[in-house]
């Protein structure tokens, strides 16, 4: 039996329908998290309260848009009756648009850094005066290798995830004396649904791998891992850092 050493902790996680946000919310919820699912697709938030169930964790699902401040707003209304004030907020929402900086559009510039940026604030605004005064918080922002570095038709996203890293800091700071930690993760290649398209394509697979010094795609429980010990006293000194998790990319 896994150890609960989350017990009577309440995790909200946004983007948990799949991939990475699916895999922390399971980790945090074997471990004994009471978890508030968030995301926009009902249906793939119901096999993950599904998931989460057959391993014993009190889940519930929220149907929520995170650059909609008025659905955050409702999202947090709506955990604090459900489960109380939330100890653990993971800010895992995101999307990319592959394209280069000057052809964006203001509609697709709004839309990568609303819900990569704007989306993360907003869930802070809401649940941070709730996490307050509890002795123990964690929030983490989940980043990218591109808030490292960059490539062509990534620009955008990495504006988004490099403003993210800011934020990160900026509340560890403000947060200190609550006992509230804010941690960045910064994953590589991971695979996941979203990434399947690059996994599928020989030449583009090639060509990632051949910039990961360990040769093979992330897995989502690894950032499950990462983030489990992040939440865990072991972690308490940890805050305003960011980790890198990238097969060795960024060390090149």
């Amino acid at each position: 039996m896994a150890d609960k050493f989350l017990q009577g902790r309440v995790a909200v996680i946004t983007g948990a329908s799949r991939g990475i946000g699916r895999a922390i919310a399971l980790a945090l919820g074997e471990a004994g998290a009471k978890l508030a699912l968030a995301g926009r697709a009902r249906d793939k938030l119901a096999e993950t309260q599904k998931l989460a169930r057959e391993v014993d964790a009190e889940a519930e699902t929220f149907v929520c848009d995170v650059r909609e401040e008025t659905q955050v707003k409702s999202l947090a209304d709506n955990v604090v009756k459900r489960f109380g004030a939330a100890h653990i907020l993971v800010n895992n929402a995101g999307t990319a648009i592959r394209k280069k900086i000057h052809e964006f559009t203001l509609e697709e510039w709004r839309a990568v850094i609303d819900t990569n940026l704007t989306g993360a604030w907003l869930m802070c605004r809401y649940f941070i005066p709730h996490m307050k005064g509890r002795g123990y918080g964690r929030i983490i922002n989940i980043t990218s290798i591109m808030a490292h570095v960059s490539s062509d038709g990534r620009g955008i996203y990495s504006t988004s995830k490099h403003g993210l890293l800011g934020l990160t800091r900026g509340l560890a700071l403000e947060l200190a004396d609550d006992g509230i930690t804010a941690v960045a993760i910064s994953p590589g290649f991971i695979a996941t649904d979203l990434t399947a398209p690059l996994r599928a394509d020989p030449a583009k697979n090639a060509a990632l791998m051949a910039q990961t010094p360990l040769k093979r795609w992330g897995q989502p429980e690894e950032i499950a891992a990462l983030a489990l010990y992040i939440c865990s006293d072991a972690a308490a000194f940890m805050t305003g850092n960011d980790v890198l998790i990238d097969g060795g990319w960024c060390a090149q």
